[in-house]
């Protein structure tokens, strides 16, 4: 890669994002192989706490353990995964991402108080479609591999830019064709939130 294929973060929906202090605990940001593309691994903010005065605080709820990539021709962000800790919150990703996100996007998301059984998929907003998948005590990380069918071994020698991009197209070629449910819906049957550090060692 030359240093003219290396696109600016600003240039991306991750900088507009960034400046509006919603990208958080990023493990990684950067240029990814392929030209015009950019790689965010961390949390991206949904609300923010009541500051008082110039007090920094952290975000309400985000989307945990974010695997996104965004391209830089279109402006938007068409790959992304990640743990929500509530299913409500669905709606606040469809308001605080819909710009950014594309009807020919995958986007999946590991939520806490799904039915462990269930899968579906869930409109966000408008055409915007994403898949709905439960998550218990693993990483969405982990989570992913298996749902494109990657093993460890096949990416152990890539570096961190070039993982994700891996992983990241294969869920760009992702398809299931998992129950259709509505955001309303899926609230009337979504399960009790779980205590995320239940069952772990103290």
């Amino acid at each position: 890669m030359t240093a003219t294929d290396i696109i600016a973060f600003e240039d991306t929906a991750f900088g507009e994002l960034d400046a509006a202090h919603r990208l958080r605990n990023a493990v990684l940001k950067e240029a990814l192989p392929k030209p015009g593309t950019f790689g965010f691994r961390g949390d991206i903010a949904l609300a923010f706490q009541d500051q008082v005065a110039d007090e920094a605080r952290p975000p309400a709820y985000s989307i945990e353990q974010v695997l996104a990539v965004a391209d830089a021709a279109s402006g938007k962000i068409p790959l992304l995964a990640g743990y929500l800790h509530d299913f409500t919150w669905l709606k606040d990703v469809g308001e605080v991402l819909e710009d950014y996100l594309s009807p020919e996007g995958t986007y999946v998301f590991f939520v806490n108080n799904i039915d462990f059984l269930k899968k579906y998929r869930v409109p966000l907003s408008g055409s915007l479609m994403a898949y709905v998948l439960p998550l218990d005590e693993s990483t969405v990380w982990k989570e992913v591999l298996e749902l494109v069918g990657i093993e460890k071994n096949d990416i152990k020698k890539l570096g961190a830019a070039e993982k994700l991009e891996y992983v990241m197209d294969a869920v760009a070629k992702f398809e299931a064709t998992y129950p259709e449910l509505s955001y309303e819906d899926g609230l009337s049957v979504m399960e009790p939130v779980r205590n995320r550090n239940e069952n772990r060692p103290v």
